[in-house]
């Protein structure tokens, strides 16, 4: 009886987890005008070096660099409705674009050559809408050879409310003491 009873009950978990992946994969699936609008898109290839890349004036765009000390960035940023979530509220993949920005331009600050993100964290403590002005104050917490750490902070400019807190680390290439 147990065991009829347990082989009905991975029966059930199986079909729920089924019906699970069938929303998942239904909220994931474009509509055909979705679609259409992606397959019209004409982007042609991006040679390094050769003007931005469709990343840089997609996620990036509309960044401004309000004062830049050693180790120091101070941003601004007003919400496009381009990086909003369903729901209107600017998207946690944008919030991490920003850190990642800020995080490694602090570090360049210098003229350091460019470093390559190791680990990102952020804490995400509220949101923000479109048309909101952000700040976004980045700060260099210490070096160790090629390796940085920054502190990425992330307010609404007219409420002063705190948005975001990111640790970024990098590593990058170093002069040798040689």
């Amino acid at each position: 009886m147990k065991a009829k009873l347990r082989g009905n009950t991975e029966i059930v978990q199986q079909s729920e987890k089924r019906e699970i992946m069938e929303k998942a994969k239904g909220f994931l699936e474009l509509t055909q005008e979705e679609s259409d609008r992606v397959s019209s898109l004409d982007i042609p290839p991006h040679r390094t070096g050769t003007g931005f890349s469709f990343y840089e004036c997609y996620a990036l765009r509309g960044i401004r660099v309000d004062r830049v000390e050693p180790g120091l960035v101070f941003c601004t940023f007003k919400v496009p409705p381009r990086l909003t979530d369903r729901e209107g509220k600017l998207a946690s993949g944008a919030m991490a674009n920003l850190v990642d920005a800020v995080g490694a331009g602090c570090v360049n600050v210098g003229g350091n050559p460019t470093n390559v993100s190791v680990d990102m964290s952020i804490s995400f403590l509220s949101s923000a809408k479109v048309d909101d002005e952000l700040e976004i104050i980045g700060q260099v917490l210490g070096k160790k050879g090629g390796y940085s750490g920054t502190s990425v902070v992330v307010k609404n400019k007219a409420t002063g409310e705190l948005i975001a807190e990111g640790r970024h680390s990098l590593f990058g290439k170093y002069a040798s003491k040689m």
